[in-house]
């Protein structure tokens, strides 16, 4: 049996091509560089103006403003995005606070399904579990594991 290295370059290559082409997100992963640095660029864009460029969230964030909401939270440790499950980020930040919180509560956070696709949601979960403590980050995959 003849063995040449073609064949297996040739898979090889394919194989690499079609992993480029299907690059699209499906969930948050803190330890993926590329949707890290993608949801860096996007957190900045579009979420920063609310939540701090720090992840800081907005001062008092746990009173009411006189409008019946709450100021943006913080997404770092201090805060409590880390205490829910990717499944619960991904359709708060798609549908928005209203789409999603029962009719009793009123939310400013905005939908972004119209302004971001389903892979640059999970980019930003991404970098935001990225800046997570190590505890956090354990505590919070925990919960993905739940049913």
């Amino acid at each position: 049996m003849k063995f040449t290295v073609r064949p297996l370059f040739i898979t090889f290559a394919m194989v690499s091509v079609l992993s480029a082409c299907g690059d699209s997100l499906n969930s948050a992963d803190a330890n993926n560089a590329k949707a890290v640095a993608l949801g860096e660029k996007l957190y900045a864009a579009k979420c920063a103006e609310c939540h701090g460029k720090n992840l800081e969230g907005q001062p008092e964030w746990r009173s009411l403003k006189e409008d019946g909401t709450l100021p943006a939270p913080p997404h770092d440790d201090s805060g409590h995005t880390w205490h829910h499950d990717d499944q619960l980020l991904f359709k708060y930040t798609k549908l928005g606070g209203a789409g999603i919180a029962p009719p009793s509560f009123k939310s400013a956070m905005p939908a972004f399904g119209a302004d971001l696709s389903d892979s640059d949601i999970w980019a930003v979960l991404s970098y935001i579990k990225s800046r997570w403590s190590p505890q956090a980050q354990a505590r919070q995959a925990q919960l993905n594991k739940q049913p």
